[in-house]
């Protein structure tokens, strides 16, 4: 005979039964599968809590000098920044007011040591082990570093120094700066400011590469045949595009016949427009997704995306623009370097990254970062054509102002168009051209001619690198 009230009573039971089966397996979800992210967001109040308690690991460039580190006062542990403006961005601030950017945040979890296994611990922890961070070390070198933001001067602009071969990131500068020592006391000024302090630049501005694209276009030109390294063009100073565009020369200046080497060195707009129009929307588009402007890179460099035209819309004179880096196309300078660093390394694209490695607190590795082969962007008898361009445009061209007495360097120069104010003056390149070390682009806002402005800022780069 059946009993309601046992029913009753069973039906409870198998409900609460089920309900703790379901908080149980989602608490261990959270736990050991959610633990890590959690346990080291930057926005996690938790963790901006135990910063005060726990020594956060140090950020050190590749050789061990300090880019940050925690301080002990009568309040608990406090961060500081020994370089100051030199490094804001690319290290960025730890703040419980304010949250953490840059490798502050990206490395959250080794520097404040919420990634280690004894987490799982909670509170026992705190009396069972040591309450420290691992430390970080960039592959960045602050000689090189300091080299070229002293090399901006005043301007507003970016750096990038990369080593071709390997993809390590030696230098990373943006202008203007801040100063991350006293962003809690400055921040009103700081974030308000209309120099966009806070913007890193080198990785995360858009700005129309004007003619360092070339590089590219030469490229393209040559890997779909539609160029050898001689073929004959003729500038007018102008090219008439139907049904009404004209594309010019600087200063319509008429160049007659000219090979694609003489073309690259004088950076002829006309004819790497013909050679856009050409090769085509599809050819053009191809080239763009061989070099990987919209494959995303690793987080911890918190890139923005490039922002390429819509190929299969252009009209005939956006084509021609797009040959020559105007049009719609925007890039950061990290991707102009790393373009400059695959014709220096015979096609290959390396990974760029910034961390070397994370250590203890008793220095031993935790975490040995490694390089790693990106794409195959073009073959090295192709890379070694364009290498021959850029040697000229350096040796006899408007690169002149990169050159350095006794090493062979490779470039080009971009004066590019924007609609906000003056243009922007670039140069991207390598040295030595036949084995080489560093990659860089380097960008001066409103800068003008790339020749006379950033040519010789990435002349010095060069130079601290290889001397």
């Amino acid at each position: 005979m059946n009993n309601p009230l046992a029913d009753a009573i069973r039906k409870v039971a198998y409900s609460l039964l089920t309900l703790l089966v379901v908080l149980i397996f989602y608490l261990t979800y959270i736990q050991f599968y959610e633990g890590s992210f959690l346990s080291s967001h930057p926005l996690n109040r938790r963790s901006a809590l135990l910063m005060k308690q726990v020594e956060r690991g140090a950020i050190l460039d590749k050789n061990g000098k300090i880019l940050a580190q925690s301080r002990l006062d009568s309040d608990g542990y406090k961060r500081v920044y020994p370089e100051g403006r030199l490094f804001a961005q690319l290290v960025g601030y730890s703040s419980d007011k304010l949250g953490k950017t840059g490798i502050e945040s990206t490395a959250n979890g080794e520097l404040s040591g919420m990634s280690d296994p004894w987490r799982y611990f909670g509170a026992i922890s705190h009396v069972l082990f040591t309450r420290h961070g691992h430390s970080v070390v960039l592959n960045v070198d602050a000689n090189v570093q300091e080299v070229a933001y002293r090399a901006l001067g005043n301007h507003k602009g970016a750096v990038v120094a990369i080593s071709p071969k390997t993809g390590q990131i030696l230098a990373l500068v943006t202008k203007p700066a801040f100063d991350p020592n006293h962003i809690e006391e400055e921040w009103q000024s700081i974030s308000t400011s209309t120099e966009g302090l806070l913007l890193n630049r080198a990785v995360q501005g858009l700005y129309p590469p004007g003619s360092t694209m070339k590089v590219l276009t030469a490229e393209a030109a040559l890997f779909e045949n539609v160029a050898t390294i001689n073929k004959t063009y003729q500038s007018k100073g102008m090219l008439k595009i139907p049904p009404d565009y004209v594309l010019h020369e600087i200063n319509d200046k008429a160049y007659g016949n000219l090979t694609l080497q003489q073309a690259f060195a004088v950076s002829s707009n006309v004819v790497f427009g013909k050679i856009a129009l050409e090769l085509g929307r599809a050819r053009l588009a191809k080239a763009y997704d061989r070099f990987g402007f919209q494959k995303s890179l690793d987080p911890s460099i918190s890139e923005s995306m490039s922002r390429l035209p819509d190929f299969p819309q252009l009209s005939d004179g956006d084509l021609a623009q797009s040959g020559i880096g105007q049009a719609s196309l925007l890039v950061t300078p990290l991707r102009m370097a790393m373009l400059a660093a695959a014709i220096a390394n015979q096609g290959k694209m390396m990974e760029p990254y910034l961390m070397n490695k994370i250590v203890d607190a008793q220095g031993s590795i935790v975490k040995q970062y490694s390089p790693h082969e990106w794409l195959t962007a073009t073959t090295p008898e192709i890379a070694f054509l364009v290498k021959q361009m850029m040697v000229s445009d350096v040796d006899q061209g408007t690169g002149r102002g990169a050159g350095i007495s006794g090493i062979s360097v490779a470039g080009k120069t971009g004066t590019a168009e924007n609609p906000h104010g003056e243009d922007h003056a670039w140069f991207i390149g390598f040295a030595p051209a036949e084995h080489p070390v560093v990659a860089v682009a380097v960008i001066v806002e409103n800068g003008g001619f790339g020749g006379t402005i950033a040519a010789p800022i990435a002349r010095q780069v060069f130079s601290a690198v290889l001397h």
